[in-house]
C-alpha cells in the first residue's frame, strides 16, 4: 500500500507558544488512520495545517501529497486537491435545505447562470443515498439530528471528489447507534479507496476501525501503531497518550453518604413547544458525599429533567415537589436555584456553558458575581484572585486567566465550566455528560475533582451516556426511559446488561 500523504517536521507556534514541534506523519492510501492524544496535544492544529486553515508560510516543515510538495493557502486549495476536513463543530447552515448545504459555494448552475434546482436535488439525493441517509433533499438541516447532520457533512465532502477525508471527533456528539452507523460508513469509504484520517478520544472505536494510529503528546509525535495485527489494546494507546499507565480508569473513593441534600417527587415536565410530556412522575434523591448517576438512551429525558430542576430552565407546565435539606422549596429561576445551592454543568459547554470570546477570569466568576461585587461594582482584583485559585486547583492549562476560553482545549474548557459553578459553593452539583469530547487523561482529572467534591460533603448527580463511567463513579444509578424513572440500582448490583434492560423498559415505573 503506497503513501498518499506525508507531513514532515511540522512546527507551529501561536504568540510564542509552541503547539506543534517537529511532528511527522505518514498516511497510506486507502486506510483509516487515527490520531490520538490528550486535549491540547496538537491534533486539531495538525489537521488545520494540512487542510490550509493554517496556510503555507504560517508554519515550518513540509507537506507531500502523492509524493510531491504542496502549499495550501486556504481551504479551497486543499479541497481542489481532494482533501476535505469536517470539524467537530459542524459547518452547516440550519435553515437551508440539505441540497443547498451540499452545494453551498459549489452550486449546480444551468442556463444564464441560474441554479438548476432539478439537477441540484437529483445529485443531492444520489449523494445522500451513498452515505445511507434517506431524507428528502429539500428538508431543512435544522430538522435533522446530529447524527444525520454528520452524514450530510460527509456527503458534502463526497460532492467535492474527496480523496483524503479528515474527521475531527466525528462521534463525540453521537449516540451508540449513530456512531456505529458512521463507523460502518468509514469502512465503506475505505473499500471505495477513500483515505480517512480520524481524530477521536473514543479508543474503543479506534481499535475497532483504524488501520494505523499515530499518537501525539505535548505537540510531538510519539509513535505510529499498526492496528491490523489486533495486538494493540486501549491500554497500550493510553500509555502513549499520557506517558504512563493509568492503573485504573476511575480513581478509588470510599463512599460515606450523609444526610439527604436534594429530593424531587412526582416531577413532570411538558415539552416547551409540543403537546407531550418529556418527564413524567419522576422521583429521585441524592445525599451529601454521594454520587448518583442517571442513565438513559437518547431522548429519554435526562437533560430535560436536570434543566427543569435547575431553575425551570427547560420545559413548561412543570409540576412536582422539590426538597433541599429536607425542606420543601421552590427554584423557579436559575438565580433561585443557585441561591438554593443547586448548580448545573450543561452537556453543551460551548453553546450554554461558556462565553468563548471572553477570558478565563470572567467565565469563572460569571455565576457568582454577587460574591465579588459591592454596590453593583465588581472587584476586579478579587475576580483575578478567584480565577487564579481555580486555575491552580483545577490544573487549567492556560497561559493566564486573561486567556480567551475559546482557544483552550476541550478538557480545559470543561474545567473552567466546573470552576464557574464551584465558585457558587453549591450543595448539589448536576453534571450533564461531564467528560464528553475529552481525552482519558482529562477524564481522570475530572473524576478526581468529583471525588474531591463528595469528600467535602457535596452531593453530585452525573448524567452520562457511557455506562462504564456511571459504573465506575457512582454509588447508585437511576435509569430513565421515555421520561419515567424505571429503576434505582446500587452500583454493587449494577451491570451494563441490567441497566440497559431498565433503560429500554418503556412506560413502566419500578420501585
Amino acid at each position: 500500500m503506497d503513501t498518499i500523504l506525508e507531513m514532515r517536521r511540522i512546527t507551529k507556534t501561536f504568540s510564542g507558544v509552541t503547539a506543534l514541534a517537529d511532528v511527522s506523519l505518514a498516511v497510506r492510501r486507502g486506510e483509516i488512520h487515527a490520531i490520538c492524544g490528550e486535549n491540547g496535544a496538537g491534533k486539531s492544529t495538525l489537521m488545520k495545517v494540512l487542510s490550509g486553515v493554517h496556510p503555507s508560510g504560517s508554519y515550518d516543515g513540509e507537506i507531500l501529497l502523492d509524493g510531491s510538495p504542496v502549499h495550501f493557502r486556504g481551504i479551497r486549495d486543499s479541497e481542489a486537491r481532494g482533501i476535505v476536513i469536517i470539524h467537530q463543530e459542524l459547518a452547516l447552515v440550519p435553515y437551508l435545505s440539505i441540497a443547498e448545504n451540499l452545494f453551498l459555494g459549489n452550486e449546480r448552475r444551468g442556463r444564464a447562470g441560474l441554479i438548476d434546482w432539478n439537477r441540484t436535488n437529483a445529485e443531492a439525493a444520489d449523494l445522500l443515498a451513498s452515505v445511507g441517509l434517506h431524507e428528502n433533499p429539500v428538508t431543512p438541516v435544522i430538522q435533522l439530528g446530529v447524527g444525520k447532520q454528520q452524514l450530510v457533512e460527509i456527503a458534502k465532502a463526497l460532492s467535492k471528489k474527496v480523496r483524503l477525508l479528515i474527521l475531527d471527533e466525528p462521534t463525540a456528539a453521537l449516540n451508540d447507534v449513530d456512531s456505529a452507523h458512521l463507523l460502518d460508513l468509514l469502512r465503506r469509504l475505505r473499500e471505495q479507496g477513500i483515505t480517512c484520517i480520524m481524530i477521536s478520544h473514543k479508543l474503543n472505536e479506534i481499535t475497532a476501525v483504524a488501520d494505523s494510529t499515530t499518537v501525539i503528546r505535548d505537540g510531538r509525535t510519539v509513535e505510529t501503531l499498526d492496528m491490523t495485527s489486533g495486538a494493540v489494546t486501549q491500554e497500550r494507546i493510553i500509555r502513549g497518550m499520557v506517558g504512563r499507565d493509568l492503573e485504573s480508569f476511575y480513581p478509588d473513593r470510599v463512599s460515606v453518604p450523609g444526610a439527604e441534600v436534594l429530593r424531587i417527587e412526582d416531577w413532570s415536565v411538558r415539552h416547551p413547544t409540543q403537546d407531550r410530556m418529556v418527564v413524567e412522575g419522576a422521583a429521585l434523591a441524592v445525599r451529601a458525599g454521594e454520587v448518583v448517576g442517571i442513565a438513559g438512551l437518547m431522548g429519554a429525558g435526562r437533560t430535560e429533567l436536570a434543566m427543569s430542576v435547575f431553575g425551570r430552565s427547560y420545559g413548561r407546565d412543570i409540576r412536582g415537589r422539590l426538597f433541599v435539606h429536607g425542606r420543601q422549596t421552590t427554584a423557579d429561576t436559575v438565580a433561585e436555584a443557585i441561591d438554593r445551592g443547586i448548580a448545573y454543568v450543561t452537556e453543551d459547554r460551548k453553546r450554554f456553558g461558556l462565553n468563548l470570546i471572553d477570558d478565563v477570569r470572567r467565565n469563572v466568576s460569571a455565576a457568582g458575581l454577587g460574591r465579588l461585587s459591592r454596590l453593583g461594582w465588581v472587584n476586579g482584583n478579587e475576580e483575578i484572585k478567584v480565577a487564579e485559585a481555580s486555575r491552580r486547583e483545577m490544573n487549567i492549562k492556560a497561559p493566564s486567566v486573561m486567556a480567551q476560553v475559546g482557544k483552550l482545549s476541550g478538557g480545559n474548557q470543561q474545567k473552567v465550566v466546573l470552576s464557574k459553578w464551584l465558585f457558587t459553593d453549591p450543595d448539589v452539583l448536576i453534571l450533564d455528560e461531564p467528560t464528553r469530547g475529552i481525552d482519558v487523561g482529562a477524564k481522570f482529572e475530572i473524576y478526581t475533582i468529583i471525588n474531591r467534591l463528595v469528600a467535602a460533603g457535596k452531593a453530585v448527580i452525573v448524567i452520562s451516556s457511557e455506562l462504564p463511567e456511571l459504573l465506575g463513579m457512582c454509588d447508585r444509578i437511576y435509569t430513565l426511559a421515555a421520561g419515567r424513572i424505571t429503576g434505582e440500582v446500587p452500583v454493587g448490583e449494577a451491570t451494563q446488561e441490567n441497566l440497559m434492560e431498565l433503560m429500554t423498559k418503556d412506560r413502566e415505573i419500578v420501585g
